[in-house]
């Protein structure tokens, strides 16, 4: 059988940890299927320096922001599908102020941006196209969808219980957690061969 666990993955003594050993076999696990819901059908989470200067200048529009202001809004607004970097927004923000399109006000020990006239005029003519966190966030790639959501929350958890049998079990108990995760991997697959 093909199992992501092997057949008594932790042994009678509960859960070892060396390398190699049992407890490796289930962090591999959680690893795995981490790294499986991480991959977005759009090529992920990276968006073009087009990209964050517009969502910069959109969000200007609304009200004065300092850096981490904007980086926080754009992945809230996105739904947590983009985040960008600071080493994407400050540059972005430097490359703003000295074409004029922003100016920079210290306030509190933390600079505040916001729009010049030119920015004004520059923000404005893009607001007929959807703001760059909007095309994050519908879709195939929703926060929303069941798919990058619930989904991988029900697997991390699953393998959490798993491995707290594995920690805490008797030989028998781990052998029944084996059992279990047979039957929910066969039920699972048996979800896709439906019509």
């Amino acid at each position: 059988m093909n199992n992501a666990f092997p057949s008594n993955p932790f042994g009678g003594s509960g859960f070892g940890a060396g390398p190699g050993g049992p407890a490796s076999a289930i962090f591999d696990a959680m690893d795995q299927l981490r790294k499986t819901f991480e991959q977005r059908p759009s090529g992920g989470s990276r968006m073009a320096k087009g990209d964050v200067r517009t969502a910069v200048l959109s969000l200007l529009t609304e009200k004065p922001m300092h850096g981490y202001q904007i980086i926080n809004e754009i992945a809230d607004r996105s739904g947590g599908s983009w985040k960008p970097s600071a080493g994407s927004v400050y540059p972005t923000l430097q490359l703003l102020a000295d074409e004029g399109l922003i100016e920079a006000e210290e306030q509190n020990g933390r600079k505040t941006y916001s729009l010049t006239e030119a920015g004004r005029a520059v923000a404005s003519e893009h607001t007929e196209t959807p703001a760059p966190w909007e095309s994050q966030s519908k879709g195939e790639g929703s926060h929303d969808n069941p798919r990058y959501s619930a989904l991988p929350k029900a697997g991390v958890d699953l393998a959490a219980a798993a491995a707290a049998v594995g920690r805490s079990g008797s030989t028998e108990q781990v052998q029944q957690a084996v059992e279990i995760l047979d039957d929910a991997r066969r039920r699972l697959y048996s979800i896709l061969a439906q019509d």
